[in-house]
């Protein structure tokens, strides 16, 4: 199980939705205060969740079916933002096991970071509510460079915050997305088995150097207790 045990790992960086934290039952609240306000039924968290990770885009496909290519998408997209600062730490928690993963890895001198396509304006938010990500050493949001996940450049971004070479650093996600962009920036990839994992998951196909099937694993895969 121990992956990386030899690898000369000096740091974690992860996704944040779906792999550091459950989000979709706010992410799809958001999303269903628009079908409602509209005269539609709501439709059960359910629905939302295996999309989560893919925020305004797949929140709204589920809402409405729609792509960012509908003549309606900006407007609603910016009317679901306004909802979801709204509820944004309202049922959002952190995985089980996460703040023992992370105090692991303090306890071993390995540094953390996350990783997302998340704008600025929600991990700001997301950060200041929950104390856990304090001894976070890099935060990396969609809009901190040109180019979000699947591009490499965020998370080489966050290796250059953390003053790691990338190829001392491993990235955990749960959507094959993260495991593009961290085979492009040279990082070893884990695939978050417990996550969100998009509408048709199938990790196993993803080219990820291992799977934890918890947060918990990710030590296990680290040689770690």
């Amino acid at each position: 199980m121990s992956a990386f045990a030899s690898a000369g790992i000096r740091a974690v960086l992860f996704d944040l939705d779906g792999t550091l934290i459950d989000s979709a039952p706010d992410l799809g609240s958001a999303a269903d205060q628009l079908r409602v306000h509209r005269g539609l039924p709501s439709l059960p968290l359910d629905a939302y969740r295996s999309m989560a990770g893919a925020g305004a885009r797949g929140m709204l496909a589920v809402a409405f079916g729609i792509t960012p290519e509908h003549p309606d998408f900006p407007a609603l997209r910016e009317e679901f933002f306004t909802n979801y600062e709204r509820c944004i730490h309202d049922r959002t928690y952190a995985f089980e096991g996460v703040p023992e993963l992370v105090a692991a890895l303090g306890r071993n001198a390995l540094q953390w970071g996350i990783v997302t396509n998340k704008a600025t304006r929600f991990t700001s938010l997301i950060a200041q509510r929950m104390a856990l990500f304090g001894t976070a050493g890099a935060v990396v949001s969609g809009d901190t460079t040109p180019h979000s996940k699947p591009h490499p450049a965020p998370l080489l971004e966050a290796a250059a915050q953390l003053g790691v070479a990338p190829q001392h650093c491993i990235y955990v996600g749960d959507d094959e997305r993260d495991i593009v962009a961290g085979r492009a920036a040279g990082m070893g990839t884990v695939a978050a088995m417990y996550g969100y994992l998009g509408a048709h998951g199938a990790p196993q196909g993803w080219g990820a150097d291992a799977m934890a099937e918890s947060p918990l694993e990710v030590l296990k895969l680290l040689g770690l207790d």
